[in-house]
């Protein structure tokens, strides 16, 4: 059989930042950590796949794949992708359902539609549908510890780099700070360029009330995760009560969980991450859902995955470019052309990492 397994290697690496970044919850981060699939075939095919951490549990997601899923899939056919993710679910349930496995699932998810894609000679995008082969594009900043000179700064710069929508970061300990930003960027940026801001589970409900209220004035277009991903019905009152969409998902690792989040937590953006989820096939259940809900899907993180995801899909929100940066590792990161990022028609998600620049910063 030569869609067979033959192989499946992986590698750990920590990487630094191209300055360091802050946010409401993780404080100051200088390096984040990716998890490398290279997954081979008897026929001689390839896929990549890789989830990536703020700093923390990259050995052992790798240690999950290496002792646990690596056994678990060698022999078995590439192609039947939903039962080898279903067979990854089940053997790990018990200490899963989520967490690491989660991370090290959608590793091995992102490699076999790789391969699949490559197999057919087809772009991601084009191999879960195709609709329409791009997406809007925002500059996702990790920018807490900016004031609001710094942060029209950076602003300029994004803008100048051809983004037409913004997010800053939002969790001060005074209220008052974070207005101030939305207030400069807001000023900055004129009435027609959307904004959104990103607290990062910072408030309680009551909290993240009042500050939604206060951020309408500068019409947000999203408050994002405004406070615990797990408080569903708090989340549903700062929707109504605070009168701001909100959007939410990048710390939820299983489609039920999208959906309470959606039909008890009321969010009107699922925000579904590929490298966390357990890849590519449980984050397109979950744009199915919110399809059925009527909801657009936003993303979070790794961008140049989550390009041909929601490209593929007729439902499709912003996609965020994660400030991380790691495309500084690829050959061809995607372009941004005013405000709009397209999707490759390489075969597979296309990308191609520049091992060299990786190979100094690998773990063992």
């Amino acid at each position: 059989m030569k869609t067979a397994i033959r192989c499946i290697d992986t590698q750990h690496y920590r990487l630094p930042l191209t300055h360091p970044m802050t946010d409401a919850s993780h404080g100051m981060m200088t390096h984040f950590e990716v998890v490398l699939v290279r997954l081979a075939t008897e026929s001689g095919l390839e896929g990549c796949g890789y989830t990536y951490t703020i700093g923390v549990g990259g050995a052992a997601i790798r240690a999950l794949i290496e002792v646990d899923l690596k056994p678990l899939l060698l022999g078995k056919d590439a192609d039947r992708i939903e039962q080898i993710w279903d067979l990854m679910w089940r053997h790990t349930h018990y200490v899963g359902r989520g967490g690491l496995v989660s991370f090290a699932m959608s590793a091995v998810d992102i490699a076999l539609w790789d391969l699949k894609g490559k197999k057919e000679k087809a772009p991601l995008w084009k191999l879960l549908g195709g609709s329409s082969g791009q997406a809007r594009a925002y500059a996702g900043g990790i920018d807490l510890q900016l004031g609001p000179e710094e942060l029209v700064e950076q602003t300029r710069c994004n803008i100048n780099k051809g983004f037409r929508a913004i997010k800053i970061k939002v969790g001060r300990d005074k209220l008052s700070e974070d207005l101030g930003r939305v207030r400069a960027v807001r000023d900055f940026i004129g009435p027609d360029v959307p904004l959104m801001v990103d607290a990062n589970m910072r408030w309680s409900a009551e909290t993240a009330i009042k500050a939604a209220r206060k951020f309408r004035d500068y019409d947000v277009f999203w408050l994002e995760e405004p406070t615990i991903p797990d408080d569903y019905k708090g989340l549903a009152r700062i929707a109504r009560d605070g009168g701001l969409p909100i959007a939410a998902g990048e710390n939820l690792h299983t489609v039920y969980e999208f959906r309470h989040t959606i039909e008890d937590g009321k969010i009107a953006f699922p925000e579904p991450d590929v490298s966390n989820i357990g890849g590519i096939s449980n984050w397109m259940r979950v744009a199915k859902l919110a399809y059925a809900h009527n909801l657009e899907v936003t993303s979070h993180g790794v961008h140049e995955i989550h390009l041909h995801l929601l490209a593929a899909i007729p439902n499709a929100s912003f996609l965020e470019v994660h400030s991380f940066g790691l495309e500084r590792f690829m050959e061809n990161p995607p372009e941004l052309r005013d405000g709009v990022m397209r999707a490759s028609n390489n075969p597979g998600h296309g990308v191609v990492f520049d091992h060299a620049a990786l190979r100094r910063y690998e773990l063992t």
